[in-house]
């Protein structure tokens, strides 16, 4: 077990990874170049249009370098054979800059008073695209950025193509659930921070002082040190509890007391692009006591089981239900209480990324969660729990939840760092 006390702990420092300027320049190239390809031959397209604007511009823009258009641009990919090639028709005023970021195969300028929309319609017709994926969805909030003025300027300007225009959903799906080696590498620097000032935050607490507020305000004063930003919604970042199962939510004044067993879910956001979701659990040891109860410590040990089960389950082709109903059946084994939460979710550019849902292994028909159904793919990454949890005297749950990160490789899952193997004691 690992023990904490302000005076005896002995903590490695980590140097800030992410000083400098951000990696996502290339990256993003390299995503366009390797992966888009790929996503446009999964999803069934043969291009791909996304408009962009100022002020209410599309989700997907800072992934194309969209992110600066002032007036409307539209940006067309296409497959070329096994590449895809990409034009952005620019108003004239912003071409240049654009060009500069040598993202494009082309930037074409568009004169004042002409139409982006218009200009690159001569383009896609003289292509005879046969599925032109525009980013409209029901399902998927970062693929339903155009707007319904775009879209009918679209229709009209295509004319008799225009029923060759479909959801970017499948194709955004497949773009941005896989992340690039490099991804992973930001990641798990961040992960490593996130876990890391998770003990020292715990080794700062004194018993019958401390509260859950004090752990959070002490990470949120490390991310100022850093320079990073929040994963989440600030106000639930990060979610201390050592009482009952409060779900997501905020760290409130309670107490820490000894007998508590205390969770942090934290994560932080580097270069404003990639986050970080890990959990670690402590147990506040009473009067006399060494080492936890034997009752925490078997709830701890399921937990970390049921993770351990969870990731031998992830594997190239596994569906995300079938990962959960691995640690479902472990955790009926072990006596836990009902869990509502899926055991894991995509993470990369947000907390909750799109990707496969490792829940609903208890239902009847898991097909009535359609991303619980999708297969697992090399390069995704997906942050999930272990759960074990049992009632409390006062009626109340309690959940221990040790939450680890893996990436999915062509032989199965690794963790991204080293995961919690002992409950962390607090003096």
């Amino acid at each position: 077990m690992t023990s904490c006390q302000n005076k005896e702990v002995n903590i490695k420092k980590i140097d800030n990874p992410f000083i400098g300027p951000s990696p996502w320049p290339e990256i993003r190239k390299e995503r366009i170049e390797k992966l888009l390809p790929q996503a446009m031959l999964a999803a069934g397209v043969d291009a791909w249009v996304v408009v962009c604007r100022e002020n209410n511009n599309d989700p997907i823009a800072y992934h194309i370098g969209g992110e600066n258009a002032g007036g409307t641009a539209l940006f067309l990919f296409y497959l070329d054979n096994d590449k895809v090639k990409s034009q952005a028709f620019s108003p004239i005023g912003e071409a240049t800059a654009l060009a500069d970021l040598k993202i494009h195969d082309e930037v074409i300028p568009v004169e004042r008073g002409n139409s982006a929309i218009f200009d690159a319609s001569e383009f896609i017709l003289s292509k005879n695209f046969q599925k032109i994926a525009v980013n409209f969805s029901e399902e998927n909030a970062l693929a339903d950025g155009l707007s319904s003025t775009q879209k009918l300027a679209l229709e009209k300007t295509l004319g008799s193509q225009a029923n060759r225009l479909v959801s970017a959903d499948d194709l955004i799906y497949e773009w941005l659930s896989v992340k690039l080696p490099s991804e992973v590498e930001i990641m798990t620097k961040a992960a490593e921070l996130t876990s890391q000032w998770q003990y020292e935050a715990y080794a700062q607490v004194v018993p019958g002082v401390s509260t859950d507020a004090d752990i959070a305000k002490y990470l949120k004063k490390k991310m100022e040190e850093y320079g990073v930003t929040d994963a989440w919604n600030p106000d639930q970042n990060p979610n201390v509890n050592s009482g009952p199962d409060r779900g997501h939510s905020h760290a409130t004044e309670k107490v820490i007391m000894p007998g508590d067993v205390i969770q942090i879910d934290f994560g932080i956001r580097v270069w404003d692009m990639w986050v970080s979701d890990i959990q670690r659990f402590a147990y506040v040891l009473r009067e006399g006591e060494t080492q936890a109860p034997d009752s925490v410590q078997y709830y701890f040990e399921s937990s970390i089981g049921g993770n351990r089960i969870a990731l031998a389950a992830m594997r190239p082709g596994v569906l995300g239900y079938q990962v959960d109903k691995a640690q479902r059946d472990w955790m009926a084994e072990r006596g836990s209480e009902y869990v509502m939460w899926s055991t894991g979710h995509p993470v990369g550019y947000v907390a909750h990324d799109i990707g496969p849902n490792l829940g609903g292994g208890l239902l009847p028909d898991p097909s009535i969660r359609p991303s619980a159904v999708k297969p697992l793919k090399e390069g995704m990454l997906f942050a999930f729990d272990g759960f074990h949890a049992w009632k409390l005297p006062d009626g109340g749950t309690k959940t221990m939840s040790v939450e680890e990160t893996a990436v999915v490789t062509k032989d199965g899952a690794r963790y991204l760092i080293a995961p919690q193997e002992e409950l962390i004691l607090i003096k």
